[in-house]
């Protein structure tokens, strides 16, 4: 089996808890998958209104609508205003007007649970996307040849094997609603913020854990997979009287080990005892930089260790021209982002990649090593990884597309 993964011991370095101390209050509204046991309160919040008080709302204001369970999405026919969205985003807008009247400094979290599987918008906003006018991804016929086995099996699990393009428009037609929707609501929390008189003076943070395939490679949801379309996520800051309109900052950034040192280091709150990531301040602010420079990192890397279809665990290493992962369990993937910016080619077996392979393969163990990644634990799986003692696309019993070993 691969790492053993657990919940975030509420007794481990929290910047909600520390703001608290610096006198912050706090409220969190929405989804929660950090405990199982223990709620935001645990960690530092103050407030917590969870998915399930809208949930209870939403039962005895309309008893025969109860939300679409379809996981290819559906669309919700209650008002704008009593969707999920809107009403988790009330919340937060309660909670700025009223936090607003007083001179205690506040903060405020929101995390709603779209766009994400089962997508379900209200039928303002899925009447604005006609499956018809929605043309395919660029990457969807790919025929996954030469790739690890679960990336078929994952179609097969989905029963999504056989979808045409008019199969997944209007999945897709919904999944497009689903995001506007949820930038409509994003929206109301900004006018509470222009009606509290408090934006300019208010740091906006917006970003979100994971992407969603959504037809890309012909896939649904999000698992066993590290292409763009999942690990490649945005990360949105907003502060008015600091940080310039449409400033953009070229680096490789990482949201949830980021974040922390970037908080500390705007409100003076104590910083983690051992930061994996690095403040973005001097990114955002020029001149108010730190020791470690996010603009410095050649490479991010991601990990996945299997979850509700099965333990298949994975490592990523990307840098601009190339990304590699290394599947323990099945053939490894290599892609030279320049020329195939879409990742339709697996390159592991191509001869004119072995030194690229090579190096990457090394500074994803240095990785692993320097954040104490559980998967290299043993001599069998270190050699596997830095020396390259794997399976290829060749070694396959149906061996390798010839499309994929004649591209260069």
């Amino acid at each position: 089996m691969g790492p053993v993964t657990r919940p975030l011991d509420p007794n481990t370095y929290s910047w909600p808890r520390e703001l608290g101390r610096a006198g912050y209050r706090s409220q969190y509204v929405g989804k929660w998958h950090v405990h199982p046991v223990h709620d935001p309160t645990s960690y530092g919040y103050d407030e917590y209104v969870p998915l399930e008080s809208y949930t209870e709302w939403r039962a005895s204001r309309h008893p025969s609508k109860p939300i679409p369970d379809d996981w290819f999405g559906a669309v919700d026919t209650v008002p704008t205003a009593d969707s999920r969205t809107h009403w988790l985003a009330a919340r937060t807008s309660d909670f700025i007007r009223e936090a607003s009247a007083s001179d205690q400094p506040w903060h405020a979290r929101l995390d709603l649970l779209e766009p994400h599987l089962p997508c379900q918008p209200v039928q303002e906003f899925a009447d604005r996307h006609s499956a018809e006018n929605i043309p395919p991804w660029r990457d969807f016929a790919d025929p996954l040849v030469g790739k690890p086995y679960i990336q078929r099996q994952q179609l097969t699990t989905w029963g999504v094997e056989d979808y045409a393009w008019e199969d997944w428009a209007p999945i897709v037609a919904r999944y497009y609603a689903v995001i506007e929707q949820l930038d409509d609501a994003i929206g109301t929390v900004l006018a509470a913020l222009d009606e509290s008189g408090v934006a300019e003076d208010t740091l906006v943070i917006y970003t979100t854990d994971h992407g969603d395939m959504g037809g890309a490679h012909r896939m649904m949801d999000k698992h066993f997979v590290m292409y763009d379309d999942v690990v490649r996520v945005p990360l949105l800051m907003r502060w008015p009287d600091r940080i310039p309109q449409g400033t953009v900052v070229d680096a490789f950034t990482y949201n949830t080990l980021d974040l922390p040192p970037t908080i500390s280091a705007i409100t003076g709150i104590a910083p983690p005892d051992e930061p994996h990531g690095a403040s973005l301040l001097g990114e955002v602010l020029p001149g108010h930089g730190t020791s470690v420079s996010v603009g410095e990192r050649e490479h991010v890397v991601a990990t996945y260790n299997g979850q509700q279809f099965g333990l298949f665990t994975q490592r990523m290493i990307r840098t601009r021209t190339w990304k590699y992962v290394w599947n323990p369990t099945d053939i490894d993937e290599l892609y030279g982002l320049q020329d195939d910016p879409e990742e339709f080619f697996n390159r592991i077996d191509d001869p004119q990649c072995a030194d690229e392979l090579k190096a990457l393969r090394e500074s994803l163990y240095q990785q692993l090593a320097a954040d104490g990644d559980a998967i290299i634990s043993t001599d069998w799986m270190v050699r596997q990884l830095r020396e390259g003692r794997k399976l290829g696309a060749r070694d396959l019993p149906h061996g390798v597309h010839p499309e994929m070993s004649n591209h260069v």
